[in-house]
């Protein structure tokens, strides 16, 4: 049997600013616990599956090794998001990544993560027409 990933847990100068910020970016809600810890959730009472941003003495110094990828959601676009989260802070970061369909960015605290190019819902469509295009060649 395996484990349940409790949250992602983000080393960081100053929580609460960059606890709100994803908040704004992923239109979560955010705790503030006594000790400064901040988790950000979809809903404020969700146990788990968020992300908890604690403080720590060092700054970031090099590429992370774990990072997020988000997608736009159904009804926006990958440009669109991209204007929007330019404008909340984020900064475009070039780790190599050439002539990917995604864009690697950084938040304010220049923690990398990746803006992808689907919508959930184009996923789907894909996944759907890739099954379709399966079963018609197992019938011929």
């Amino acid at each position: 049997m395996g484990v349940v990933i409790s949250q992602l847990v983000v080393d960081c100068a100053d929580p609460e600013r960059l606890g709100r910020w994803w908040a704004e970016v992923l239109g979560w809600e955010v705790t503030v616990d006594d000790e400064g810890d901040v988790w950000v959730a979809p809903h404020a009472e969700d146990l788990m599956g968020g992300l908890l941003f604690e403080k720590v003495p060092e700054e970031k110094s090099v590429k992370n090794r774990l990072h997020l990828d988000i997608r736009p959601a159904d009804g926006s676009s990958q440009e669109a998001e991209l204007e929007r989260l330019l404008a909340l802070g984020a900064t475009p970061v070039d780790v190599g990544q050439r002539d990917a369909t995604w864009h690697v960015l950084g938040d304010p605290e220049g923690n990398e993560f990746c803006l992808l190019l689907s919508t959930p819902g184009r996923l789907a469509e894909r996944a759907a027409e890739e099954a379709a295009a399966k079963a018609q060649a197992a019938e011929g």
